[in-house]
């Protein structure tokens, strides 16, 4: 059996329900879908989407480097939204965390995401 190792940090929200931050199975690391907390308050950063998807990425950013890697080492991510109209924007502020060539990804618009935030990713690393 392939062993996992749990990843944890406190610079990403903690997890609020029965799952971890990521679990690492070999090389590829499974990251749990991030919300727009903040993970020094554990309130939600509604400001603006903007600042909701900065604060998901930077969640992301916290476990992938806790994880030893960094948001350039992740092959797919998957984006939910609360409505498809934010989908550019999602775009331009990837192009900022993210260098060519960019992960795969999938992005759907949902009923609804925890704590009523506007997005939720999820992603797959390898390192």
């Amino acid at each position: 059996m392939t062993e996992k190792t749990i990843i944890a940090t406190a610079n990403a929200p903690a997890a609020i329900g029965t799952y971890s931050q990521a679990v690492k199975v070999g090389n590829t690391v499974y990251f749990s879908g991030q919300i727009p907390l903040n993970p020094q308050t554990m309130e939600m950063v509604s400001e603006s989407f903007e600042a909701q998807a900065v604060q998901v990425f930077n969640n992301l950013k916290a476990v992938a480097e806790a994880a030893g890697g960094s948001l350039n080492d992740f092959v797919k991510i998957t984006v939910l939204l609360s409505d498809l109209k934010y989908f550019a924007e999602v775009n331009s502020i990837m192009t900022t965390f993210f260098d060519e060539p960019y992960p795969a990804r999938a992005a759907y618009a949902v009923k609804a995401l925890p704590k009523d935030a506007d997005i939720e990713i999820e992603a797959i690393m390898v390192v």
